[in-house]
């Protein structure tokens, strides 16, 4: 999941059962098409470190929490950057959260060409003496139909429909689960025990999965009964842990070390779950397009724009977001790699480090040595660690793969 929903509004008054369901919906993304992907790069042992990366992040949700207690007034996650350390914190949160905006649209596209050019591989066509392939076409064709749903301003239509990752992911699971039991694949892969060298990979595309905490702020002011977001935060948490693991581990006994990035590549395009399955990861990234750029645009529109002529120049920003988003998606189509390097350097930062820091910050922690010093301590420490062997893989490999 991802940050996609990070903008998401929900009610003042909002119920246990609302705040999960937008929990829920917010920790739904396209992670569900990479774990088995993940589990194949690191091996068994590997969902250990899922297991650590699903625990951490939640602790640091409960952190965010913390920190919104001591302040009435922080309303919003860049809120929490600036009280712990100023203009230069709430700088570096809105960086942080537009990047992997920015870097999660682009894999969209991506993904849509990869999984269309697979399900109708002859698109391609030549342009000026020009080839291009079926996947490039539909990246162009892609960035074409999204575009004109960035231009509109009330988003409220786009954000109902895509409040649907929930269900979703749940289709997708269970269509490669009928493809597995009824369509003739099986599950007769063993895998393998652990691979190290695969293992930074592994830990990237989990922590992907769990890059939520921007919208965790939206949630706890939304919530009627506030002393149950420690309990709403569990129930989410858990819920999603159970399904990304049972696909990540569907995934791998079905196809082992031969799944590819996204699992829909992995399916037989003749059987019906399939397709099931690729359109319907297929439909939402269409939809939640358009609300991954709104906060990216907010933030250039508040930094660049006064109210002369500001129609004009939105629709000026919002149009090069979506071609610069095409260029990246066709100059880089690794969404493996890509991903990676989002879960990586991004969500790690903006969901493990930077809540950890903040709550240290603003509570005076950092003061009193003791076990939840220790135990930040340790979480902020393994988050580097994650960050640099990460983010170090996946450079390394787009940059081999150019």
């Amino acid at each position: 999941m991802d940050t996609e929903n990070q903008h998401l509004t929900t009610s003042p008054t909002s119920s246990f059962l609302n705040t999960c369901f937008n929990g829920l919906n917010a920790l739904s993304g396209i992670g569900i098409i990479t774990v088995p992907y993940a589990l194949a790069e690191g091996g068994w042992l590997s969902l250990l470190l899922f297991l650590a990366i699903a625990s951490s992040t939640f602790y640091t949700g409960l952190l965010i929490k913390r920190c919104m207690d001591t302040d009435p007034t922080i309303r919003s996650y860049p809120d929490i950057g600036d009280r712990a350390f100023g203009k230069t914190g709430r700088v570096i949160v809105l960086i942080l959260i537009n990047m992997e905006l920015y870097l999660i649209a682009t894999g969209f596209l991506i993904m849509e060409g990869d999984n269309l050019s697979k399900v109708f591989p002859h698109m391609d066509f030549d342009i000026l003496g020009v080839h291009v392939s079926s996947k490039k076409s539909f990246v162009i064709i892609v960035g074409a139909v999204v575009l004109p749903t960035t231009w509109l301003n009330n988003m409220k239509i786009l954000s109902y429909i895509s409040a649907t990752g929930v269900l979703a992911s749940l289709i997708i699971l269970g269509s490669v689960l009928w493809v597995g039991v009824f369509d003739g694949v099986g599950f007769q892969e063993k895998g393998r025990l652990v691979k190290w060298n695969g293992m930074p990979t592994a830990v990237s595309l989990y922590a992907f999965c769990y890059g939520v905490h921007p919208v965790f702020p939206t949630l706890y002011t939304s919530m009627r009964n506030k002393r149950q977001f420690s309990k709403v935060l569990l129930l989410c948490f858990v819920i999603a842990t159970i399904t990304y693991a049972s696909m990540a581990v569907v995934g791998y006994l079905m196809f082992g070390s031969k799944v590819e990035s996204q699992i829909t590549l992995s399916l037989p395009t003749d059987k019906s779950s399939s397709k099931v399955a690729i359109f319907t990861t297929l439909v939402m990234p269409i939809v939640k397009y358009a609300l991954l750029m709104t906060p990216i645009v907010h933030s250039i529109e508040e930094r660049f724009l006064s109210s002369f002529k500001a129609r004009k120049f939105s629709l000026l920003i919002k149009t090069t977001l979506v071609i610069t988003t095409v260029v990246v998606a066709l100059a880089l189509p690794f969404f493996g790699d890509l991903m990676s390097l989002v879960g990586a350097f991004l969500t790690v930062s903006a969901s493990i480090a930077l809540p950890s820091l903040c709550y240290l910050k603003i509570s005076g922690t950092y003061k009193i040595f003791g076990v939840e010093l220790v135990l930040i301590g340790f979480i902020v420490l393994m988050g580097i660690l994650v960050a640099i062997m990460g983010t170090y893989t996946a450079l390394r490999d787009i940059i081999r793969k150019l």
